[in-house]
Formats: C-alpha cells, structure tokens, sequence
C-alpha cells in the first residue's frame, strides 16, 4: 500500500532548508488540528463532569450507562487524579499545545530539529500515560469512560504520525529501509494499536457483551 495524501510530507517546500528547519505537509498538519480538537472536546468534557461530581456526589455523568461503561466510576477513582488534579486539566493544555502546533504547520511554520524531537517526545509520554490508564480502567477500576477512549485513540495517532513525520525527514535517525518501509506501511501500526485495544476490551468483558448479541 503506497503514503496517502495524510502522510505524504516530503514536498519540496517540506524538507529541511538552509536554516535547519523543517516543515510539513497539510495533510499532518490537518491530522494534528483534528486529533488535537478531539481530545481538547474529551478533556472539557470530562472536566465539567468532575466538577459536577464534586459539587453533586450523587451526579450522574451523560456517558455512563451501566457499570462497564461507567464515566462515574472512571472519575471517582484514584487513577483520575494522577498529578493531584483531575487528568483532564493536563489534557486541556497538552491537546491545546497540539492544535498550535498544528495551525502554525497549516501556516507553512518551519522549526527545527529539537522542536520536532520535543513533539515526539510529549506526544509519546502522552501515548504512555493514556496506555497506563487504560491499563488501570482495564484491569484496576473495572470500568470504561468513552471520552477517556477517545483520547487514547486520538494520542497513538498524533505520537504515531508524529514518528512517521521525523523519521521521512531524517529528524530521528534510522536506516533508509527502515524509513521506507514506515512510510509505505505507515496504517499498520496504528491499526494493530486500536485492535490489540479493541480485542483487550472484547475480551475482558466477554460475558456482558456477548449478551447484547
């Protein structure tokens, strides 16, 4: 399978320059925006419905509707608070540092290797932190938050494709069969992400699904 348009950065205008900075395609820049605004909208709304939990013990959030699919366990448990206040508040800022990013790309913002490397690196601690909460919701909290799913979704694709962008334009060193072939096959990680995810949720509560069927 050959690079979609998403993932096709390496225009003329996209490599690095004289100045040592690189830029990048609309399509990645597009990708950031989106995938930033999704998470901002999760974290907002997660965020308010903290709030209201706080204020209302007894609140019942939109997206709970039975004990697995349940925002209200996910937000009462000690995992919700990781930093000493509700994770959602660091996802405001981080997926709204992503959105800048992403408008200035759009902008044809050119900057230079440590940036890019700082993204890859933010965005990669972001994919970690969400694999832990799902882990914790998995296994720990026994309970499911849609809007948490959406943000794990959206940071695999932003760190994932943030990768694929360094790696094309040289940013983080790798052989040149390597390059090519996470270019030609850029979908296969990210598809292998979310169905390793789906099949641990499927399976997980295997018995409650299978009496929806």
């Amino acid at each position: 399978m050959t690079t979609t348009a998403l993932d096709d950065v390496s225009t003329d205008d996209d490599r690095a320059g004289g100045t040592g900075t690189t830029g990048s395609g609309r399509g990645f820049a597009l990708l950031l925006v989106i995938t930033g605004a999704l998470g901002i909208l999760a974290s907002w709304v997660i965020t308010l419905d903290k709030f209201e939990l706080l204020k209302n013990p007894k609140f019942t959030p939109a997206c709970t509707f039975n004990p697995i699919i349940s925002c209200t366990n996910v937000m009462k448990s000690q995992q919700a608070e990781v930093f000493g206040f509700p994770n959602p508040m660091a996802g405001l800022v981080g997926f709204g540092v992503v959105v800048a990013i992403g408008m200035a790309l759009l902008a044809c913002a050119r900057f230079r290797r440590w940036y890019w490397i700082g993204l890859n690196i933010g965005t990669g601690l972001g994919a970690v932190f969400c694999m832990w909460l799902m882990g914790q919701s998995l296994y720990s909290i026994n309970s499911l938050c849609l809007w948490c799913t959406l943000t794990w979704c959206v940071t695999i694709l932003m760190f994932w494709y943030t990768t694929v962008h360094n790696l094309k334009h040289g940013i983080i060193p790798a052989p040149a069969g390597l390059r090519r072939t996470v270019v030609e096959f850029h979908w296969v990680v990210p598809v292998l992400w979310y169905g390793v995810i789906a099949l641990l949720i499927l399976t997980k509560w295997w018995s409650y699904w299978s009496t929806l069927l």
